[in-house]
This record gives structure tokens, C-alpha cells and sequence, in this order.
């Protein structure tokens, strides 16, 4: 069983940046793929980022086209947590951000909801025009 929990979210401008944090509860982080999602008003919930497991410094990253250039994700195994660092923040990326995580046995990076197994609570992020 895999717990998360983000944080990081709040009010922010346009053009301004935010720093989402998911800390995670699991003995093997290091092999798990970790992705970003977020939730709309009245929309369905899509893909912002993911990054696959890590071995040292070496690990796999894909982000959403909306976002590229953007954001970034990054991992901390020895902090089991997973960052994504958003700047010049847009009114249109408003929504509920969700950490999730994924079991895989290869250098996989998900895009699809439906291969993640646990997710987190979520956290708001609003930016105002």
C-alpha cells in the first residue's frame, strides 16, 4: 500500500510559479513511476507529468504538450517525495492537481490514469488573471 500526500498548491498570478511536493509512503519509491495530474471544473482530469523510476541519477520524464516548457518534475528518493515545479503559470492551469503512483518492473513513464494505483488527496492550485 502506497500513501500520498501533496502539498504546495495556493493562489498565485499569472506568470507567477508554484512548487507542488508529493511526499509518499512506500518502502520502494525509488521504483515506482510518479505522475502529476490535474482536474478542471466541470472537465475531465488529464495528464500534466510523469517520471519514470530512478537508478542514481538516470530516470525518464514526459510532459503534457500544454505544459512543456513550463513545468518540470523531479524526484527525491531518499525524501520519497516528488516535486513539480510550475512557472509562468497560466489561468487555464487552475484546477485540482493529483499525485499518483504506479508499479512497473521497467523504465516505464504513464500517461494513462487508469495504470496508476494509488493517488493522493489533491491539492488546488488557482491562477488568477
Amino acid at each position: 500500500q502506497v500513501q500520498l500526500v501533496e502539498s504546495g498548491g495556493g493562489l498565485v498570478q499569472a506568470g507567477g510559479s508554484l512548487r507542488l511536493s508529493c511526499a509518499a509512503s512506500a518502502r520502494t519509491f525509488s521504483t515506482l513511476c510518479m505522475g502529476w495530474f490535474r482536474q478542471a471544473p466541470g472537465k475531465e482530469r488529464e495528464f500534466v507529468a510523469a517520471i519514470s523510476w530512478s537508478a542514481g541519477s538516470t530516470s525518464y520524464a514526459s510532459y503534457a504538450d500544454s505544459v512543456k516548457g513550463r513545468f518540470t518534475i523531479s524526484r527525491d528518493n531518499a525524501k520519497s517525495t516528488v516535486y513539480l515545479q510550475m512557472n509562468s503559470l497560466k489561468p487555464e492551469d487552475t484546477g485540482v492537481y493529483y499525485c499518483a503512483a504506479a508499479q512497473t518492473t521497467a523504465w516505464a513513464v504513464y500517461e494513462e490514469p487508469v495504470r496508476y494505483h494509488y493517488w493522493g488527496q489533491g491539492t488546488q492550485v488557482t491562477v488568477s488573471s
